[in-house]
């Protein structure tokens, strides 16, 4: 009886795995969804009954085991480099000069840049036993039981091969679609791209909701070549394929720069006939020994560069201009659109910015407009397209009086923007109840824009203290509030009563009051009951505060029904008090001090707010635009036209990993 269930559970295997290789991989599926269904729960049966049998390479792996509590992190064996981004011809020509200056005729490989994340997949005699993120390049996040959910991923191999591929894990468009379609259901903020959607999906701690995500995979390099026959990227590639992994076949070899620009022009105009997203081309040098002459720089290979597509403009239909009012009161137009896929995303909303601008660009409800991602990210409208305007579409005009408090609007002297200056606008005031929550201000995780609107509709919250007030009752009435999501949101209300002042003074909304400044003059007053004694001749000689900034402050603080908030706050024991790092007490570092410095692209060890925060205590000024007078640019993952601009100038780039060094050189 052993020896027939052994025999069956041998069966089971090779068929499920046959399956998945045919359906995931090949994307011809021999059987319907129903029998491989059926047969996987026969196995799942058979192991539960007989766990001795269970394998690491079983395909009941891919199920999804028990939530784990954090990521380890992992050392690479050797580094996961990214590659060096070229934009138009004349980069591309710049780099197929260096290739032949430096070892002469070259063939060059092209593959499509698929938008995902970068991952390495570590096999021991066969069988997929570590997958890792690319983290900063030197260490990645252990996320294998996330990646064995994805079937285009083999748990075992055809041959008994030690070795590392690495790849991108990638989100399809129909699982994107399907997946924030549930989320709108489910009243939940949806995925802005497939890209942010599957890097969430793989950084789930419960293995079961990355599965449910439905990721695939394109494996496109092999860290080593010991165990491969391969000469070249392309063979390299053909014995991936042969090992029953899943590579792009949309891949080209070419022979001249001519022709790698032919390839780009196609899949320029053909990208959006995948089923995936990809955001540029990647060019290798094909021979393996070429590669090793041309050898590395610290932050990439000299041997390949990617082209990254220019910001795609589309047409569509511009039905109508929403109005939103802020917490200070400026009201935004916004195009409200019809839906129309750029760059990736679905995009039904832009931003028009105000009314000057729409006048300017002659934008008309009616119109059809060419919109486009400014950097890939934020849908614009560029312009209206006259000449297909229907007759009788009027010249657009912002409304006398504001659209949540019908207060009349206003526009102050030197601002392009009209402002509702009702100080009881629920517009503002739920705006400003959101900004006190923020992560920058007082940082309460749970409390979302919805649930700050209902407990407003409810009357529960009228003002920034009434959320230290809230109660279990309060709460659970609300919509998708169970007792764990309740409890969880009251221990972030009460944990958020020990921030440091100047988080309280930026979350309070002040005009003119940023991050940067509130440090400065919680660090200066140390408490708030001083701040309310001060003067604008006293706040004006602090450095970076301007004569608007110190009126507002004074103003603000001066109003009796501010004060009596303040006493609200102090009622439930909110710290009132500067706690944070005074930048007094540090000298700086010679490497940041007094240095214009920009940041562009994504940091993995902290956030860019965090560095940045972290370099003005070093006496170092951020900025955001790189020019001339910029020392230095930290520049992280896909950092685009402001790394380029400081190649361009000369000016000194730090990877993320030299910024690290030098952090750990100051605190050693």
């Amino acid at each position: 009886m052993s020896q027939q269930i052994e025999q069956r559970v041998e069966t089971l295997r090779q068929l499920l795995n046959q399956y998945s290789y045919e359906y995931y991989v090949k994307d011809q599926p021999s059987v319907p969804d129903s029998e491989y269904d059926k047969l996987l729960h026969e196995l799942i049966d058979i192991e539960a009954a007989h766990p001795e049998m269970k394998t690491a390479d079983s395909p009941t792996v891919r199920v999804g085991g028990t939530a784990q509590s954090t990521f380890e992190k992992v050392k690479h064996d050797t580094p996961m480099l990214s590659l060096g981004n070229a934009f138009n011809e004349e980069d591309l020509r710049k780099f197929d000069q260096r290739i032949h200056d430096q070892i002469g005729t070259v063939e060059y490989m092209c593959e499509l840049k698929i938008d995902g994340l970068a991952v390495s997949l570590k096999y021991e005699n066969g069988v997929f036993v570590k997958g890792l993120t690319r983290g900063d390049g030197t260490t990645g996040e252990d996320i294998t039981e996330n990646l064995k959910t994805i079937h285009a991923i083999p748990l075992k191999i055809k041959k008994p091969l030690t070795f590392e591929v690495r790849g991108e894990a990638y989100m399809p468009r129909s699982s994107f679609l399907k997946l924030n379609e549930e989320k709108a259901q489910n009243d939940e903020q949806p995925f802005a791209n497939p890209r942010n959607a599957a890097a969430g999906s793989l950084r789930q701690l419960d293995a079961r909701l990355a599965a449910k995500r439905k990721l695939s995979v394109f494996l496109y390099s092999v860290n080593n070549f010991t165990e491969f026959d391969a000469t070249t990227q392309s063979g390299a590639l053909d014995e991936l394929d042969e090992l029953g992994f899943k590579t792009n076949q949309k891949r080209k070899k070419v022979g001249t720069i001519d022709e790698v620009l032919e390839f780009i022009s196609y899949w320029t105009e053909q990208r959006e006939s995948l089923s995936y997203d990809i955001d540029g081309i990647v060019i290798k040098v094909n021979d393996i020994e070429q590669q090793e002459e041309m050898g590395y720089t610290q932050k990439s290979p000299r041997w390949a560069i990617a082209y990254k597509f220019p910001a795609e403009e589309v047409v569509t239909q511009l039905h109508d201009i929403e109005l939103s009012i802020g917490r200070t009161g400026v009201v935004t137009p916004t195009a409200i659109l019809e839906p129309v896929r750029v760059a990736g995303t679905t995009v039904s909303r832009a931003s028009l910015h105000n009314e000057d601008l729409i006048h300017e660009k002659d934008i008309r409800i009616g119109d059809s407009v060419v919109i486009k991602k400014a950097g890939d990210i934020i849908p614009e409208v560029v312009y209206s397209i006259v000449e297909r305007r229907p007759e009788g579409v009027e010249t657009y005009h912002m409304p006398t009086h504001c659209p949540s408090c019908n207060h009349e609007l206003v526009r102050i002297e030197g601002e392009v923007a009209l402002r509702c200056i009702n100080p009881k606008c629920q517009a503002q005031l739920v705006e400003g109840l959101i900004h006190f929550v923020s992560r920058q201000a007082m940082n309460i995780d749970g409390l979302g824009t919805k649930i700050i609107q209902q407990l407003y509709e409810n009357n529960k919250i009228k003002d920034v203290a009434d959320i230290y007030y809230l109660t279990e009752e309060d709460l659970l009435p609300l919509e998708r509030m169970g007792t764990k999501k309740v409890s969880n949101l009251l221990s972030a209300i009460e944990a958020s009563k020990e921030n440091s002042l100047e988080q309280l003074l930026f979350g309070l909304g002040i005009r003119h009051l940023g991050v940067k400044a509130s440090q400065v003059i919680a660090e200066k007053y140390g408490t708030i009951d001083k701040l309310f004694d001060v003067t604008e001749e006293e706040l004006i000689e602090i450095h970076d505060v301007g004569h608007k900034l110190a009126q507002s402050v004074v103003t603000y603080l001066d109003n009796e029904d501010i004060r009596a908030l303040i006493n609200k706050l102090k009622e439930k024991h909110v710290n009132m008090d500067f706690k944070g790092v005074r930048t007094t007490n540090i000298e700086g570092h010679p490497d940041f001090k007094d240095k214009t410095i920009v940041l562009t692209g994504k940091l993995h060890q902290m956030t860019r707010n965090e560095a940045a925060q972290w370099l003005e205590l070093q006496g170092a000024k951020v900025t955001n635009s790189v020019t001339k007078k910029t020392d230095v640019v930290i520049a992280g993952d896909d950092a685009g036209s402001k790394l380029a601009k400081a190649e361009k100038f000369g000016t000194t780039v730090w990877s993320e990993n030299d910024f690290i060094a030098k952090q750990k050189e100051i605190m050693n």
